[in-house]
């Protein structure tokens, strides 16, 4: 059976409804996250707690009612900031008689943001009065993320706890050497006095039949001299507020960005769930370095809400990562083309200008990951930034470059050009190791630097055919194809913006023998792919993986080659019916739980996608569509993963959860973009005032819309319509500016040769 036979067809009316995903809550906002069991406990031995600016500022939570748990009825976080918990009691024995179970009803709302604000109530159905104890107990490690991560439950500071009776609050502080970080809990608006006793506090609750009693918590973090917050919200019970400047910012970007429609329900869905994600990542620390290119750009300082840094992803990576966000970028120019600026200017502003071993750092080289907590305050690790990516430099290229062609604007064009080229300079030196014209890359951090620097930057995600480490420099085959596409793409830059032809000529010319090279030296005649890498030694790293999609997302291969790797992707040890794995089932290395060693990622099938319709494999692109779809539809809320197990799809089965996966996650949001950008097949030229629509919608999907579609100053609604014979029809109707829309079938493959 040929792999993209599995079981692939969409939900018929009257199908059973499946809803998988994580069995905790977690809420967010900016950079702060909690993460908690349905119950709203938390566990210091867990994964779980309350963080900001990578510390766990609370490790432990239990409620009791009564000395004992209180029975869960339900949990649902709310919206991406709050979340509320319905409670009930079982029998409880007190001074007074028992209370008969079922008859209270305690609720728990959260609602995080510049802190956590937490409403406690307690309502009495019995037929007559109550006096029952309510303790909140509450612990503090400040474990730093990547302890928390690791399970290294290591203490390296001084922890310090008091009690102000008047001020009714409980202050926790930490420190470790320059390194300090402090929470105070405060009671307010309280239907009866608090105390401290045990690590606890505790109300004493006297209610009359009917009645109900009320307490706020507030929960306020001190996350050092550099960063202030003004508390969390006031306004009790305040789970849909939308008054905070957070909220206000995203509703602000959603209703300025475009949206997808579609005639299957489910995907509509989709695309609104991924663009909410996407506006609820903002990370506010780099606000100003997003919003302007510094003082010698003064003047090209953008007012907009539209220029901004997302983080990776909720609960593990927040922060601003190199690579992420540039990908983000790429997939999210039909969403809203000056998002890619953010990026840009964020990135630009921290682009290495020296040489730091322990840091994995070198002239031109954008980060990777940037990180506050403790061990990042004492240097205990490289992440101050930390350079160890190799992809996120000439990606920065592609990105200024594609980002161009959508904003059109000059000012910003020239601002960039300055770091895309110490970034092409770093491809041409550093990032090429022994001279041999192939991008490698190699850890020179002594401590915490990360062998493997792709998008697969697990320590064991690159293997061999026989499972073992290849030794460094690694060369992957993507790396290639990036350079390839970054430098054709700037070379158009330069010959039609700049006049520069020289060095246009140049760039293309130093793309195309990297293009040969990749056929020389990557092909795998046997599996019909080319190979995942070469080694330390130039062998071969022999393993059929999902890498090669990347190369035809960058148009860096022969078109004859293309439907082969294309068939390889979807045979029966690649393609799981939920999408493509990262690596063969085949392989001894194999593990459909593994992060990247069998797993499903929604951004890598997306770039497939692109990469497939770049070639005019358009059944393909929408066999992998279809199936992201399908998946995402069964997880909660419409939401893509990260990652999600590569178990093969069968009648009756769905979509795996990977334990730990991030969830939103910016590549997976950006992913349902990215699917519906590809499947109209949008390429624009804000210079030119043009956009052109190469649309090959499948039969499942027969119509698509775009409201608010930007191309440079101009906006433009679309209908793309599939016939019954699968001719497509467009209506293009302008919102403001002048935009010459085209109906233009098999653009994509032009200059593919």
């Amino acid at each position: 059976m040929r792999g993209s036979d599995r079981v692939t067809n969409r939900k018929r009316s009257g199908d059973i409804d499946i809803r998988v995903g994580p069995s905790s809550i977690t809420i967010h906002s900016d950079d702060q996250v909690l993460v908690c069991d349905p119950d709203a406990r938390m566990s210091s031995t867990k994964e779980q707690g309350y963080f900001a600016k990578d510390t766990r500022f609370v490790s432990g939570y239990r409620l009791k009612l009564g000395r004992v748990a209180p029975v869960l009825l339900n949990s649902s976080a709310v919206e991406p900031c709050s979340a509320r918990f319905e409670f009930t009691n079982p029998e409880l024995p007190t001074s007074d008689g028992s209370i008969s179970s079922q008859s209270l009803r305690l609720r728990l709302d959260r609602v995080i943001g510049n802190g956590l604000h937490e409403d406690y109530e307690l309502t009495n159905h019995e037929d007559r009065p109550i006096s029952i104890d309510l303790e909140v107990s509450i612990e503090s490690d400040f474990a730093d993320l990547f302890d928390v991560k690791s399970h290294t439950m290591l203490r390296r500071g001084l922890l310090q706890s008091s009690w102000d009776e008047k001020r009714q609050t409980l202050v926790t502080t930490y420190r470790n050497n320059d390194f300090k970080r402090s929470i105070e809990l405060t009671v307010r608006r309280s239907g009866s006095p608090s105390e401290f006793a045990n690590g606890g506090i505790l109300w004493r609750v006297e209610l009359d039949p009917g009645k109900t009693w009320h307490s706020c918590l507030f929960w306020h973090v001190d996350t050092g001299p550099e960063f202030s917050s003004g508390g969390p919200a006031q306004d009790c019970h305040a789970l849909t507020a939308r008054d905070s400047s957070h909220r206000r910012s995203q509703r602000q970007w959603v209703a300025n960005a475009a949206r997808f429609g579609a005639n299957d329900p489910e995907v509509a869905a989709m695309a609104s769930q991924a663009i909410d994600d996407l506006s609820s990542l903002r990370i506010h620390m780099h606000d100003e370095a997003a919003a302007s290119w510094g003082a010698e750009h003064t003047s090209l300082s953008d007012a907009t809400i539209e220029a901004w840094v997302p983080c990776a992803g909720i609960p593990w990576f927040v922060s601003l990562f190199g690579r992420d966000a540039l990908i983000v970028s790429l997939q999210t120019l039909a969403l809203s083309p000056r998002f890619a600026l953010g990026a840009l200017r964020a990135l630009g502003g921290l682009q290495a200008d020296g040489y730091d071993d322990d840091r994995d750092m070198q002239p031109g080289k954008i980060e990777h990951e940037i990180r506050h907590g403790e061990l990042a305050s004492l240097h205990l690790i490289p992440h101050t930034p930390y350079y160890g990516t190799h992809d996120a430099t000439t990606l920065y290229v592609l990105a200024a470059s594609e980002a161009w062609r959508w904003h059109g604007e000059r000012a910003e064009l020239d601002a960039v050009r300055p770091h895309v080229e110490r970034a092409l300079a770093w491809i041409d030196t550093d990032g090429d190791l022994d001279g041999d014209g192939l991008q490698e890359y190699q850890t020179r951090a002594a401590k915490g630097g990360y062998f493997n620097q792709g998008w697969k930057d697990s320590g064991d995600a690159i293997v061999h055919a026989d499972g073992t480490l290849p030794p460094l420099p690694i060369a992957l085959c993507e790396l290639q194809g990036y350079v390839v596409a970054a430098k054709r793409a700037w070379a158009d830059i330069l010959d039609d913006v700049y006049r520069e032809k020289v060095d246009a000529a140049r760039l293309r010319s130093e793309a195309d023998r990297l293009s040969e090279q990749i056929e020389v030296r990557f092909w795998w005649e046997e599996e019909h792919t080319y190979y995942l890498g070469l080694d330390g030694h130039k062998m071969p790293i022999a393993s059929v993986a999902s890498n090669p999609a990347h190369l035809m997302w960058c148009g860096a291969i022969v078109p004859e080659r293309a439907s082969l790797v294309a068939s390889r992707l979807l045979a029966n040890d690649m393609w799981s019916g939920w999408g493509i794995r990262t690596l063969s089932e085949l392989h001894p290395s194999y593990n459909p739980f593994a992060y990247q060693l069998g797993s499903i990622w929604p951004h890598d099938n997306a770039i497939a996608v692109a990469g497939f319709r770049r070639y005019g494999l358009d059944k393909e692109a929408g066999i992998v569509t279809r199936a992201i779809f399908d998946a995402g539809e069964r997880f909660l809320s419409r939401r893509l993963p990260e990652l999600f197990a590569g178990l093969d799809r069968d009648e009756g089965s769905f979509p795996v959860q990977y334990l730990g996966a991030n969830v939103p996650q910016a590549w997976a949001s950006g992913a349902v973009v990215h699917l519906l950008s590809s499947m109209l097949g949008l390429e624009a030229d804000a210079s030119a005032g043009v956009l052109s629509v190469d649309p090959a919608l499948p039969e499942w999907l027969s119509e698509l819309t775009v409201s608010n579609l930007q191309v440079g100053s101009a906006s433009v609604d679309l209908i793309v319509r599939r016939g019954p014979a699968g001719k497509h029809s467009l209506e293009a109707t302008s919102r403001s500016g002048s935009i010459e829309v085209r109906l233009e079938v098999g653009r994509l493959r032009q200059g593919i040769s």
